[in-house]
């Protein structure tokens, strides 16, 4: 919780910065955010390679641990078209490239602002920032009502970093790999889904 602050209130400090004309022009370039992207993308890359522990979670749990990041798409898409019908003003492809972020903030919201524009990018941001601490704060709550996946589920790709320590304290350190897993799978569909639904 703490990293996400941190993260929020930088997000707000540039947002000030930026208003107040107190950024270089260097930064303001529409090329910076590309470059980014690309570097969160290649360390994404070396993140899921090194990973030897998603390799394994398959041999331990055989492949019906795919289904978790499986029910995981298929409820966030869900919940992200229900959530449309609901927003006038948002067509159902930005409510799914918004979803399609998967609490995975600091890369959707710089793919859907270099796709779309800074304003999705930034309803991105704060979704997907929700979406974690949603998870950090009724972990709890969700294995008591719902069972010891449903915070995993509701994780998306923070379960490999910053929803683990909850995960593992109230699933039980039995999900640990389960976790892992599926926040690498998340993580690595991030981009491809994002980049799917901006441009249809």
């Amino acid at each position: 919780m703490k990293q996400s602050l941190i993260y929020l209130l930088l997000f707000a400090f540039g947002v000030v910065l930026a208003l107040f004309g107190h950024i270089p022009d260097l930064l303001l370039k529409d090329d910076i955010s590309k470059w980014i992207l690309f570097g969160l993308l290649f360390f994404v890359g070396v993140q899921i390679g090194s990973g030897k522990n998603m390799f394994t979670a398959v041999k331990r749990f055989g492949f019906k641990i795919a289904l978790v990041p499986v029910a995981t798409t298929v409820g966030t898409f869900a919940g992200a078209a229900l959530v449309s019908l609901f927003l006038p003003e948002r067509s159902l492809i930005d409510c799914l490239s918004v979803g399609a972020g998967f609490a995975y903030y600091s890369l959707s919201s710089i793919l859907i602002s270099e796709l779309r524009g800074a304003e999705l990018g930034t309803v991105a941001l704060l979704t997907n920032i929700m979406r974690e601490f949603i998870v950090l704060i009724f972990t709890p709550w969700m294995v008591k009502y719902f069972g010891k996946l449903s915070p995993i589920c509701a994780g998306g790709a923070t379960t490999m970093d910053t929803t683990l320590p909850m995960i593992t304290k109230y699933s039980g350190p039995e999900y640990v790999v389960v976790a892992l897993f599926h926040g690498m799978v998340i993580d690595f569909s991030v981009p491809l889904w994002v980049s799917f639904f901006l441009t249809l």
